[in-house]
């Protein structure tokens, strides 16, 4: 069946999120919920569905199950089209060999069968694991009257940590002639966003000729990107200038969250204009007792309060006794905070229990939480009564009744 399309989305969601350590143990970095009632993917797929762009390829590895259950039919996301939609693309067996994804370059050449049968004049690389709202389509309009050859978007990060990311260094009209990888001396503020707009049948020979190549890393970054440049290709840098963030460690996804409650942060899931779509858990309205004192919260359906709570992110089912407190956290879906226990600056997992009269997390003592640290407790596990878990430690496992 001939299904052409424009553009097609290749959204990369195998990552293990190693730096999230206990939240990333059962689940893909894209899937850790996010925001009270999100994961982290619903982001891009809901930023290609506003793009009106409705053919998205998600690609899965690491953990996949929790990742493809949620994804379900994409209804949520309005991509359970009849040409179209969102397909899950996990590695796969050809004839008689097998492999992993060896990098993001990899994972797209793996998926070529699936690319052609849309097709496409153009595809949309992206990444399943950050923050941000953005309109691909204007990235798109700008790939075609530009004539690049491939397209990538930029963020203007401060020069103090612009050694952390790819630096693209550009012409005047935003043509790139160098990319250099974290480099130590950057010449420009222009990091790499992970987000590129190709013209597929020139992306299509590269990714074939990476393939054949035994020395490369089969990676976007390390290899399609300098060998383009050396080549000669056109390659045109697009400056984004919104919100944006990768949740790639505990402390940035605590600081995202707690960018949910700040009003300059730029960050606002409140603008019909541009949705972010999520799942519904089918809970009933979230319910406070009299004695709950509840301030500058985000509270989701199903939450029971009768204790304090405040400067939080409260997701679905989380439950907080009488005379418990939580300030500055992040209570993921299930989670139960009992009677007399604290929780501050931490995150805590899905069906995790902060027991009666526990101590979980601390107050950063000079206001910066990267020095300090935020305290994780992983999914279910139970933090027993009296006991103490302090800021910048992980509960990977039950920690027994203090007596």
């Amino acid at each position: 069946m001939y299904r052409k399309k424009e553009c097609v989305a290749m959204l990369l969601a195998g990552g293990q999120g190693s730096r999230l350590y206990v939240l990333t143990k059962n689940v893909a970095k894209p899937a850790v919920p996010f925001g009270g009632k999100y994961r982290i993917i619903d982001f891009p797929l809901s930023n290609c569905v506003n793009s009106g762009i409705d053919t998205v390829g998600v690609l899965t590895q690491y953990e996949p199950h929790v990742l493809n259950a949620y994804i379900g039919s994409g209804q949520t996301w309005d991509l359970d089209r009849l040409r179209g939609g969102v397909y899950v693309l996990p590695p796969y067996q050809k004839g008689k060999t097998s492999e992993w994804y060896k990098g993001t370059a990899n994972a797209i050449y793996q998926n070529i069968a699936f690319i052609d049968e849309y097709d496409p004049e153009y595809v949309l690389i992206l990444s399943g694991d950050h923050i941000y709202k953005m309109n691909y389509n204007k990235m798109l309009q700008q790939h075609k009257e530009t004539g690049a050859d491939a397209t990538i978007a930029v963020l203007d990060v401060p020069l103090s940590e612009a050694s952390r990311f790819g630096i693209m260094n550009c012409k005047p009209d935003g043509t790139i002639y160098e990319f250099e990888e974290k480099p130590k001396q950057p010449k420009s503020t222009l990091a790499s966003m992970g987000i590129y707009i190709f013209s597929w049948k020139k992306l299509r020979q590269y990714l074939i000729d990476d393939e054949n190549n035994a020395k490369s890393s089969n990676d976007f970054g390390k290899d399609i990107i300098p060998a383009m440049l050396a080549n000669g290709e056109k390659l045109v840098s697009y400056r984004f200038e919104g919100y944006w963030k990768d949740v790639g460690t505990i402390e940035s996804l605590w600081e995202a969250n707690m960018d949910l409650l700040s009003p300059n942060s730029g960050l606002n899931l409140s603008d019909d204009s541009w949705k972010i779509y999520g799942r519904t858990t089918g809970s009933p309205p979230h319910f406070t007792a009299k004695t709950a004192t509840v301030k500058h919260t985000l509270l989701s359906e199903g939450c029971e309060i009768a204790g304090d709570v405040s400067e939080s992110v409260l997701f679905s089912d989380v439950k907080i006794a009488k005379g418990a407190k939580v300030e500055y956290s992040i209570l993921m879906p299930g989670a139960v905070v009992e009677e007399g226990a604290t929780v501050r600056y931490a995150i805590v997992a899905e069906n995790a229990v902060i027991a009666k009269d526990a101590e979980v997390g601390g107050s950063p003592a000079d206001g910066d939480v990267d020095k300090w640290g935020v305290a994780v407790v992983a999914e279910g596990v139970r933090i027993g009564r009296g006991a103490k878990l302090a800021a910048k430690e992980m509960a990977d496992e039950d920690l027994p009744d203090v007596k």
